[in-house]
């Protein structure tokens, strides 16, 4: 059977287990979601070991379940590790999803749930491979699903040097990207670094009656106002001193593109200057994420003598994402209004990634996905922080690592109404099929 129809024929049982992962609720932000997590991580152990794979559950101290499974290439055949992360992020407002988050449904050709793209899909391709090939699997595979990818993978380094010797691989396929459309496909070979901090800002030692002492008395909530506005330029662009910048050669992305997309609001101005793939890909951004202050239900006629906001910075690939985290400290603590008193504290950070994309796994990756999708692969960037990018590049240095994905544009990943667009999803499974073959070919990666 000629594997288009294989895959054809697997769908409805991948759709199916793709189904029953998104109703396990495996937030990892929860911190009462532990049985959540551990009955997500059985039931991935059992898909695999379905698929035929040898399977462990394993963790390391503070750190969520994660699942390994394993089956030994054949002589001469390159071994593969397939990664995906089973827990997922926060819903958010109920309100605000058109159905329930963890009860899967189908609309217009998109499958909705908390999990269905990310990365629950991404367990669902590398099932869809396995049942393709069944017993005659060309390649050695590991799989690794970790839990705590949306809390920034804080155990995983940890993780991976614990288990060394259950992950040494040749390749690395890494299922927690985007495409460019449902309809061309992308490998990402840049990811921006993150990092964030907290700042506090006093100017009372309480809060005192806004027509007593306003006009004369700075307030916290304002002070912290004006404090945020130094971030940007009157551009947009970010003016936060000794941050790099780079330059992108992915594909060109158009505003009307980027503002359906994106779902900008008619009479909103982008912000920034120079492409916008450099914008979103090659150049810092920084994003004030959340503020503690009163809510407008609940103000009073006051001076508040206290406010804090966190602010996320995305970091250039090429830059240190602990230098410019630093770098924002500096920025913060040096322009104080009035006198205000300012405190930083710095929070995680992840490194930005560049690929070298030259070797042969990306040869067999574009010429495996333009069969399955008869459109060239394009190669993308990210604005978005993959943590433990890094991590694996340490742990296995000659390792080529490809970052696929089964996201599109209108996926809103982390947001309310996440959902699959189906057809694409067949496609990449086909793709990551059509991949395995050809790195299992004995020709793969040698003169």
């Amino acid at each position: 059977m000629e594997f288009r129809d294989r895959v054809s024929t697997i769908m409805p049982s991948v759709r199916a287990d793709l189904e029953r992962l998104i109703r396990i609720p495996s937030v990892s932000a929860d911190p009462g979601g532990g049985e959540h997590l551990a009955a997500s991580a059985e039931l991935v152990a059992g898909l695999l070991r379905e698929a035929g794979l040898q399977v462990e559950v394993l963790t390391v101290e503070g750190g969520q379940p994660a699942v390994v499974g394993r089956r030994p290439a054949p002589p001469g055949a390159p071994t593969v590790l397939l990664y995906a992360h089973h827990d997922v992020q926060p819903v958010g407002a109920r309100q605000d999803w058109r159905s329930d988050p963890f009860v899967p449904e189908e609309r217009d050709g998109r499958l909705f749930g908390r999990g269905a793209s990310d990365d629950k899909a991404g367990i669902a391709l590398h099932l869809a491979a396995l049942r393709a090939y069944g017993e005659e699997l060309p390649v050695g595979v590991i799989v690794l699903v970790e839990g705590e990818e949306e809390i920034g993978s804080p155990t995983l380094r940890k993780f991976l040097s614990t288990h060394r010797e259950r992950l040494n691989a040749d390749v690395v396929v890494l299922a927690d990207s985007s495409n460019w459309t449902v309809d061309v496909p992308a490998l990402t070979t840049s990811l921006r670094g993150g990092t964030h901090v907290t700042v506090e800002v006093r100017t009372l030692d309480h809060a005192v009656h806004s027509g007593m002492y306003g006009g004369a008395i700075p307030d916290a909530l304002t002070s912290l106002c004006r404090l945020l506005a130094t971030l940007h330029d009157s551009d947009g662009n970010v003016a936060v001193e000794g941050l790099l910048a780079g330059t992108s050669d992915g594909p060109e992305l158009t505003e009307p593109q980027l503002r359906a997309d994106a779902g900008v609001l008619d009479g909103v101005r982008l912000i920034g200057s120079g492409s916008l793939t450099d914008r979103l890909w090659f150049r810092p951004s920084v994003t004030v994420i959340g503020i503690d202050a009163p809510t407008v239900a609940d103000a009073s006629p006051a001076l508040l003598p206290v406010a804090r906001a966190s602010i996320s910075l995305r970091v250039a690939p090429g830059d240190d994402a602990e230098r410019a985290q630093a770098a924002l400290v500096a920025h913060l603590e040096s322009r104080a209004p009035w006198g205000a008193q300012v405190r930083v504290t710095p929070k995680g950070s992840a490194s930005p990634y560049q690929a070298v994309t030259s070797g042969p796994a990306y040869d067999a990756a574009r010429a495996a996905f333009e069969e399955a999708w008869g459109q060239p692969v394009v190669q993308v960037g990210t604005g978005g922080t993959i943590p433990f990018i890094a991590a694996f590049a340490e742990l296995l240095p000659g390792a080529e690592i490809l970052i696929t994905g089964v996201e599109d544009p209108d996926t809103r990943a982390h947001g309310p109404n996440e959902s699959l667009h189906l057809a694409m999803f067949e496609r990449c499974c086909l793709a990551e099929v059509l991949l395995l073959g050809r790195l299992g070919d004995h020709e793969y990666g040698r003169s």
